[in-house]
């Protein structure tokens, strides 16, 4: 059973790219699972993997400030799990293209990380599945999540009056 809440994967270690879809979630009163805290330990593994399994959207940007190889693993298996025919979940996806330069200055870590994404990217637009969105820019992903996360709201609330409405009539 999904959850409507928005998790909010990829990128961790420094950056910052949660911060302005928290403060709007905030305002709008959209829930969401912010995986990344000060400080980590494997304990909060866990909860992490309840929120991927679970969680009505999932967003994965891969910025380019990182070399993202857990984040490029874990779009995977929340990709594998989309496929499910019973799954409703919804998950946004943005990979950047390019590295930092500070990155690119390490050349062997920096050419993995640039065909993992390469690569990452051809299979998703493969896949063509209707609940996977590739979106281009943080802000596409921020207003796909927010249209995604109000169409889930309708969609939770349809589904609760039917169910009602069919053990009235019973």
């Amino acid at each position: 059973m999904t959850k409507l809440c928005v998790g909010l994967f990829g990128t961790c270690g420094g950056s910052t790219w949660r911060d302005p879809f928290m403060a709007k979630y905030e305002k709008m009163g959209v829930e969401y699972f912010n995986p990344q805290v000060e400080d980590w330990d494997p304990s909060l593994a866990e909860i992490e993997a309840e929120h991927l399994a679970k969680d009505q959207i999932i967003l994965f940007p891969i910025t380019s400030e990182t070399y993202a190889s857990g984040s490029l693993s874990e779009i995977g298996f929340s990709v594998m799990s989309a496929m499910k025919l019973d799954d409703r979940r919804d998950i946004v996806v943005l990979i950047d293209q390019e590295l930092d330069d500070t990155l690119m200055a390490d050349a062997i870590p920096a050419k993995e990380s640039l065909r993992a994404r390469a690569l990452v990217k051809q299979h998703l637009l493969a896949q063509n599945l209707p609940n996977v969105y590739l979106v281009d820019s943080l802000e596409d992903m921020l207003n796909v999540s927010l249209a995604l996360y109000e169409a889930a709201k309708h969609t939770d609330a349809l589904q609760k009056f039917s169910v009602k409405n069919l053990n009235k009539n019973r």
